[in-house]
């Protein structure tokens, strides 16, 4: 990798860094010929039945799963931290109404970091401090944009509920019954983190210069807002959306693939087979479909993903996170241009996990290009130039 070959001079070039590995980690592995996905060696099968976002979101920053007074310590501080600034909210106001809530996201917590006592505090104890900061207002960033954006009143955290269901709280106005809130709850969980993805790369790029923390967190949400990364979601539930009804739905598919364009929700650069969070959550919108009237989203889903998987499946391409993650999202309500949001809201986790992590053994990033450009240009001066 990487390697000058061929007698020819020149290096084999990785585009998109594929099968380049920059460090080594413990949090997280994904398997992509088995379809599974460990947070430290738990699976995400058992934590999505078992656990909860806080206790999650403690495993990722502490490495193990906390006891009873660890998880009740951590999930009071997180929901004590969850009020922003006057002065942020003042910021959300004075953004145009069209604003995406993830730039208005990327653009909250950048100015949030001029709150922060601790910003360039560097200790580990100072990091996980700001951490814990960050990770409770995002969500009360996003809720309150998007009541704002709503001429609505912004709701205040409540510290008496957790991640959650705080977040359709403060979305809604409205707190969410049990079953809605878990669902979330599991998506959050599902989303916490996935190994060295470009979001979780590109926190990490911004660390190794050895920034504040809330300058890691900026660049990994302007890469999660992306298409091809948290805005698939997004994306996916659009297209599904324009789909008339199930019959149609494999027409939509031939059409798209002859054209030689995406569909969004499918295939992932290292599953080769089912992703397992995708099948939890196709399991959970096929429950909520009937709950909420959606029966008829849930089945151009399932015709489409069919006729995918019939096309492309011996290709190794599958439904991934974002397929069902957007359908599941908008059975519960949310604006499809609040998806990329919520995504940060899990993913926070994972990015912080992983910043910590390289800074335990840090190396400044500094990958190579192959400069293939001229080499003897001669500067003619402005007045001689063609």
């Amino acid at each position: 990798m990487g390697s000058i070959g061929g007698g020819t001079g020149s290096p084999r070039i990785d585009k998109g860094l594929d099968d380049v590995y920059v460090m080594e980690s413990r949090i997280c592995f994904v398997d992509g010929v088995k379809g599974r996905l460990l947070y430290y060696g738990y699976d995400i099968r058992d934590l999505s039945d078992h656990s909860t976002f806080e206790e999650t979101a403690y495993l990722l920053w502490h490495g193990k799963l906390p006891n009873r007074d660890q998880l009740a310590a951590f999930s009071a501080e997180l929901a004590a931290n969850r009020p922003i600034p006057k002065g942020i909210v003042s910021l959300l106001k004075g953004l145009p109404k069209e604003t995406a809530p993830i730039d208005a996201l990327r653009t909250a917590v950048s100015a949030l970091a001029g709150y922060d006592p601790e910003l360039n505090g560097q200790s580990r104890e100072a990091n996980l401090r700001k951490a814990m900061r960050i990770a409770a207002k995002v969500p009360t960033i996003v809720g309150a944009f998007h009541r704002i954006r709503n001429g609505q009143r912004v709701v205040k955290p409540n510290p008496k509920y957790g991640t959650a269901t705080d977040y359709m709280r403060m979305l809604t106005g409205k707190k969410p019954d049990k079953k809605t809130a878990r669902i979330l709850d599991v998506a959050l969980i599902l989303h916490a983190d996935h190994s060295m993805n470009a979001g979780t790369f590109a926190a990490t790029v911004a660390a190794s210069t050895l920034p504040d923390l809330y300058s890691t967190i900026v660049a990994a949400i302007a890469t999660l807002k992306g298409p091809l990364h948290g805005g698939a979601n997004e994306t996916a539930i659009r297209a599904l959306l324009a789909i008339e009804s199930p019959e149609v739905a494999e027409e939509y598919v031939l059409k798209t693939l002859a054209a030689g364009q995406k569909v969004f929700g499918f295939g992932h650069r290292v599953y080769k087979t089912w992703d397992p969070r995708a099948l939890i959550l196709q399991d959970v919108a096929k429950k909520l479909s009937g709950k909420t009237g959606h029966e008829k989203l849930f089945m151009v889903a399932k015709a489409v993903e069919e006729a995918m998987v019939r096309e492309v499946g011996p290709k190794g391409i599958y439904p991934n996170v974002d397929y069902w993650a957007g359908v599941v999202y908008y059975m519960l309500g949310l604006a499809p241009d609040l998806f990329p949001a919520t995504f940060a809201v899990a993913r926070i986790t994972g990015w912080v996990a992983h910043v910590l992590e390289y800074w335990g053994d840090n190396r400044i990033m500094r990958p190579l290009d192959w400069y293939v450009g001229p080499k003897e240009a001669v500067y003619v001066p402005i007045d001689q130039r063609s």
